[in-house]
């Protein structure tokens, strides 16, 4: 009975993720649940148009702009996961924010006709804006790259899919300038939902060579 119910749950969570089309998962909208009841009853909704939708984030302000974190990060296309970043504690922590296109290069083949973005991805993503906290932080060298050393307790909640808005929030740890290595926590949201969660990350730190 105990390997049975193991395989079920098993079984259940792998489906969570593979089985049915993606575009069939129910969503919240920002105004209202859209989901109709088991009688199909009609749900009447108000229409609240583009510019009432886009205010909802006027008071959210960003930090660094997409050209600015370009200044701060080495990573460019197709590897550049950080598109903003809207809020940071120097040294500590930071929000950014990753604007997931159905016109991004893994989407080719991760999955042709149910596109997911890939879970190692996500983490790359965070372990980004952790270097963001890294080279924005007080006697760092200019050009300093941090390289994973490990990542423990990940845990992925909710497929990232096209359309998203995966907004992500790293947390340091334990920050060691002496002997270079940096750790972090960070978590991933869509619609409000966790998606990714990273219990800890490791990091190297590599000055850039001498000239």
């Amino acid at each position: 009975m105990k390997i049975a119910a193991v395989l079920l749950t098993t079984l259940s969570c792998v489906g969570a993720f593979t089985s049915g089309p993606i575009l069939s998962r129910h969503h919240s909208s920002l105004y209202g649940k859209k989901d109709a009841d088991d009688d199909n009853e009609k749900v009447d909704e108000k229409f609240v148009g583009a510019k009432n939708l886009s205010a909802l984030t006027k008071d959210v302000s960003t930090i660094y702009t997409s050209v600015e974190v370009d200044s701060i990060l080495p990573h460019r296309y197709p590897f550049a996961l950080i598109d903003k970043v809207i809020e940071i504690e120097n040294g500590k922590r930071a929000v950014g924010i990753k604007a997931v296109s159905k016109n991004e290069d893994f989407f080719q083949g991760h999955f042709p006709g149910q596109p997911v973005m890939p879970g190692v991805l996500q983490v790359e993503a965070l372990a980004q804006l952790t270097g963001i906290i890294l080279n924005t932080a007080e006697g760092i060298e200019e050009g300093t790259i941090g390289l994973f050393g490990s990542v423990n307790d990940v845990k992925w909640k909710k497929p990232v899919v096209p359309g998203d808005l995966l907004v992500m929030e790293v947390e340091v740890t334990k920050f060691n300038k002496k002997y270079g290595i940096i750790k972090s926590k960070g978590k991933g949201y869509t619609d409000g939902d966790l998606c990714v969660e990273v219990g800890e990350m490791t990091m190297i730190l590599m000055k850039p060579e001498k000239k």
